[in-house]
């Protein structure tokens, strides 16, 4: 075993190894500019799946190899890497900076909570709305980080409520005058007899008669969990739906704005980069396509978890039964004590607000695509100013904008450059720019038209059944990689597939983007996932049976939604005038 460990702890670098030698046949044995940049495209996805390499680095090897293969020069490639992308990102990574140096995402989170009420069931919504908002602005893994820690204290405070109401119950029912003479004996008593029905293999639950200290009535064994954590199953099942919950709607909320997840950003830069005279990507039209399939895949989840962890009694929801009041009371007190504890909302915080909501605006009507922008103002630039000038404008204000009084001794501005690159996605803006120089190279080569011509055969597919083919097929990529790096492979893939059989690109690319973002199934899967994880309250077989469901959830809104009012919206039904008419090539690997 010892040697196996030793071996296995070394597969990093045999993969590494062994990989480019396997694929060596391409550009040496046919040497085609085809053939050699399929060997770069299949490198980097086995390392980009098998996490060989920093996923950073293997995005780097378009700019060693496509020079040395003579596909593209190295001052082409390089100029490839910096894109548009990267300037929206900034503005709203100072943005997120903003927001979370003075408290904004807490006082919003706790107070859709409070909004909702102190009901597990409306709980968790709660937690769910106020994390799908969160991460329409802020990436998902900053806003799961921000709101777990609420959800953690909430759910410790719930239990220790209802353990304390527990035990005064107890005391009551025994007609006891004296706790301290008789309570001993009949809590001994009473856990002697649970412990008979636990070692009976009865199950977690269990109905107990004929017990002279209490009245015949249905009595939850204790089922302490790890650690003796849970008093019950029934708390230890409500951990595990306010964890999955908020997992899975820091990645659904995303969906709903091009800045909320980087695989939307990537869509919208591949877009620019595969059709230059395509405008139809914008803010405001996503928004409008997004926002309802958000809605719905964030309530279908809601049912489905509540379902799981909580029970199918939904009518619970409406009614208050004295048996819940004390956690509930527990729980709407612990939430109220965590808003308070932010006292009245401070100077920095409002001004954080206000460009906040501002950047929302300007991007809402920059250029929504159903009516006249402000953009349409400057008509002789356009295309000029986009998304990432809004972002960048407000964004440099909060380097300008003091932070202080004007009587305080030290000068501070709302956010400084050490917090800004704290919170920047270095990782990101080289994967996503490796995957920008893997797609230019894809187009130069020829091998984007050998695909095309390879996918031809499909074209026979309705094309509905062709869009759920490849959203399943994305689906369960993403599983096992990283959300951009399963995008950044099936772009130039899906683009050329879509100008063969002659369908709008838009209608393949838009719900294939959308499902690279559902990966629910692993802890490794995803990184909101990773975060609830960690906090011990599920298992992976949790994780793996929840997060099926929300994933066919996701799948179906996501085809119901470009089936019907993205069909109008992009006019998916027509092909465009902005995309190729294509021609079957002749080239060959």
């Amino acid at each position: 075993m010892g040697i196996l460990r030793d071996v296995w702890s070394y597969r990093s670098l045999f993969i590494v190894i062994v990989t480019p030698l396997l694929l060596l046949p391409l550009p040496l044995v046919i040497g085609t500019k085809v053939a050699e940049c399929a060997f770069t495209l299949l490198l980097m996805a086995v390392y980009w799946l098998m996490e060989a390499l920093p996923l950073s680095v293997t995005a780097l090897l378009p700019a060693l190899l496509f020079p040395l293969f003579g596909i593209l020069k190295s001052s082409q490639v390089a100029s490839v890497y910096f894109k548009d992308f990267h300037l929206l990102l900034t503005g709203v990574i100072c943005m997120a900076t903003a927001i979370e140096k003075w408290n904004l995402h807490k006082r919003i989170a706790l107070r859709l909570v409070l909004l909702v009420g102190a009901n597990p069931g409306w709980l968790m919504l709660g937690f769910m709305v106020s994390s799908a908002f969160l991460s329409m602005w802020l990436s998902n893994t900053s806003t799961a980080a921000m709101v777990m820690p609420i959800v953690e204290a909430v759910v410790q405070q719930i239990m220790n409520a209802e353990s304390e109401a527990t035990t005064q119950r107890k005391r009551v029912l025994t007609g006891c005058s004296n706790a301290g003479l008789q309570l001993d004996e009949v809590e001994a008593k009473n856990e002697k007899a649970q412990e008979v029905i636990r070692c009976s293999g009865v199950g977690p639950k269990a109905v107990v008669y004929n017990i002279p200290e209490e009245p015949p009535a249905h009595t939850e064994v204790a089922v302490p969990g790890p650690e003796g954590r849970y008093r019950s199953v029934k708390d230890h099942m409500m951990c595990k739906g306010l964890s999955l919950c908020i997992a899975y709607a820091s990645t659904i909320g995303g969906l709903t704005t091009l800045p909320g997840t980087s695989t939307n950003l990537i869509f919208a830069e591949q877009m620019t980069q595969f059709y230059p005279d395509c405008d139809s990507i914008n803010f405001g039209n996503w928004f409008i396509l997004c926002l309802p399939i958000s809605v719905i895949a964030l309530l279908l989840s809601w049912v489905w978890l509540h379902w799981m962890f909580l029970g199918s009694d939904f009518r619970s929801l409406l009614s208050c039964r004295k048996e819940r009041s004390e956690r509930e009371k527990a729980t709407a007190r612990v939430i109220e004590q965590e808003y308070k504890a932010l006292g009245p909302m401070s100077p920095q915080e409002m001004v954080t607000m206000v460009i906040f909501v501002l950047m929302v605006l300007l991007w809402l009507v920059r250029d929504p695509g159903f009516m006249p922008g402000w953009a349409s103002l400057f008509p002789e630039y356009k295309g000029y100013a986009t998304d990432a000038t809004v972002a960048l404008l407000l964004g440099i204000l909060f380097f300008i904008l003091p932070a202080n009084k004007p009587s305080s001794p030290k000068f501070e501005t709302l956010i400084s450059w050490k917090e800004f690159e704290s919170c920047m996605p270095w990782e990101i803006c080289l994967l996503v720019g490796g995957g920008f120089a893997l797609a230019e190279g894809t187009k130069v080569s020829g091998l984007s038209a050998w695909v095309g011509d390879l996918l031809i055969p499909l074209g026979s597919l309705p094309t509905w059944a062709l869009i759920t083919i490849t959203c399943v097929i994305v689906t369960t990529f993403t599983e096992v990689a990283s959300n951009p790096a399963t995008i950044t492979i099936f772009l130039p893939i899906l683009a050329p597939l879509a100008e063969a059989i002659h369908v709008n690109p838009l209608y393949i690319l838009i719900p294939t983007t959308l499902c690279t973002s559902f990966a629910f199934l692993l802890p490794v899967s995803n990184p909101p996932n990773a975060i609830v994880f960690t906090y011990g309250h599920v298992s992976v077989m949790d994780m793996v049976k929840a997060g099926l469901g929300v994933n066919i959830i996701g799948v179906l809104v996501v085809l119901l939604a470009v089936s019907t009012w993205g069909v109008p919206l992009y006019n998916l039904d027509t092909y465009p005038a902005w995309a190729p008419i294509y021609n079957a090539s002749n080239t060959g690997l």
